[in-house]
């Protein structure tokens, strides 16, 4: 636990509490929080959970990561802001339709989220934090307007994987759900396509991402419809086929150089 005492106190300095005001919200004396910073004191499993409840991050997080360097302005994302139950386990927050633009702002607000409706599903993994999305349009047939996409939360860009389908949520597109190509190393981009191939696939900029959540389940009233399987063929080969004509274009622009 040796990034617990310093976890403590950067959760606690970047939510602009006093020691005072956190022991109150622990329930323990300020003396023993000081402790705690100082790597003096090690709380029990108990109040590692309550720490953890208070200060919106996960167990493995507060004492496994260095959330200082998980902070804005570092290759990482933001420290994730939950909800848990009465027995201290993550619920899935829903972001409906209707919600999505007040999550561009809120995304991060610990009282935005816990606002927003929430449920369990006792069959994902429990070493994940999940959020679902109602999304909306046609541009990832068969699943339809209004299907429920549940994502387990990614924690850097750099693990996204080629051809795996994502929740991103972004400054300039919004809340969208795409197949997404990772070309980070290579071009500095993301690549994100539809499955369905009437919808063009777009790059954007790593600083434009958020948050980002890996496709694990769906619900849906709606059973897909195998006519539109179709358009959910050769999505790899037509991002494969875009790039290579834009290196064809820059190549052929650099020798007219």
């Amino acid at each position: 636990m040796a990034l617990l005492n310093e976890n403590i106190r950067y959760l606690r300095k970047n939510k602009g509490w006093t020691q005072q005001e956190l022991a109150d919200k622990i329930g323990i004396k300020r003396s023993l929080v000081g402790a705690y910073e100082e790597g003096r004191a090690e709380p029990s499993a108990q109040k590692l959970l309550k720490f953890a409840e208070i200060l919106y991050v996960t167990v493995d997080d507060l004492i496994g990561l260095n959330l200082k360097e998980h902070s804005p302005g570092s290759p990482h994302f933001k420290v994730l802001a939950i909800t848990v139950d009465e027995n201290e386990k993550e619920n899935i927050e829903l972001v409906p339709q209707k919600a999505a633009a007040g999550y561009l702002n809120g995304y991060a607000d610990p009282e935005y989220i816990k606002e927003l409706p929430r449920f369990k599903l006792p069959f994902l993994p429990s070493n994940g934090s999940y959020r679902a999305f109602e999304i909306t349009g046609d541009s990832m047939l068969p699943l339809v307007s209004g299907t429920v996409i549940i994502g387990q939360y990614v924690e850097q860009l750099v693990d996204i994987k080629d051809g795996k389908t994502y929740i991103l949520v972004t400054k300039n597109e919004g809340v969208v759900f795409k197949r997404v190509f990772n070309y980070l190393k290579d071009k500095g981009k993301l690549f994100l396509t539809s499955d369905n191939m009437q919808y063009t696939p777009f790059e954007i900029d790593p600083e434009d991402v958020m948050e980002v959540w890996l496709a694990k389940a769906y619900i849906s009233v709606e059973f897909p419809d195998p006519s539109d399987q179709k358009s959910n063929q050769d999505v790899t080969k037509l991002a494969a086929m875009v790039m290579n004509l834009q290196e064809d274009v820059q190549r052929l622009k650099t020798r007219d150089i």
